[in-house]
């Protein structure tokens, strides 16, 4: 079956799959571009990417912005998303069944992209692609090639603003990035 936008838009758009959409203002499906040859995936939408239907949108989201500028790049070269497209209560990590309910929608994204490189933001999106034993300490910076797909996890912007000290390890991550993109191309 082909797939489209439209569709997979749409599906995100009437989903009940869970209780996360219950007490949302919008979903939060992700943007950038529909070709890009890298992909960031977080976690889930914070209270100003509820509030405004866009991922990364708020402080965790400008710096993400300016991590993507530091790699050369813009926000429009690259498609941004979360695993979850529901604002978890509180901002509380997903639970395992609502990461399941929006998995089949992240899957439809990512064959729609292609992406050549995915950079996994945080312990949930490694947890809900990688391994439910995902643990960012340990695995972050460790390239993941499945099906042709290479994988970068990393640590999330959000925790880059509470431990600035990870910005190091985070950088070395993104240059690791930069160097796969340009061994791809």
């Amino acid at each position: 079956m082909e797939l489209s936008w439209d569709e997979v838009l749409d599906e995100i758009e009437s989903c009940r799959r869970c209780a996360l959409c219950e007490n949302i203002h919008r979903k939060v499906p992700g943007q950038g571009n529909r070709n890009a040859d890298l992909m960031f995936i977080g976690e889930g939408p914070g209270g100003d990417e509820d509030l405004q239907g866009l991922a990364f949108v708020g402080a965790a989201g400008k710096l993400l912005t300016r991590m993507i500028g530091a790699m050369g790049l813009s926000r429009e070269d690259v498609y941004i998303c979360n695993v979850v497209k529901c604002r978890p209560p509180g901002n509380r990590t997903p639970l395992p069944e609502e990461m399941a309910a929006c998995i089949p929608f992240l899957r439809r994204q990512f064959l729609l992209v292609r992406p050549r490189v995915i950079v996994l933001l945080g312990a949930t999106a490694g947890k809900a692609i990688l391994d439910p034993r995902f643990s960012v300490t340990r695995d972050r910076g460790k390239w993941v090639e499945r099906k042709g797909f290479w994988f970068m996890p990393t640590f999330h912007p959000a925790a880059l603003l509470r431990d600035p000290a990870k910005k190091r390890d985070t950088w070395h991550d993104l240059q690791a990035v930069m160097e796969k993109l340009k061994e791809l191309a």
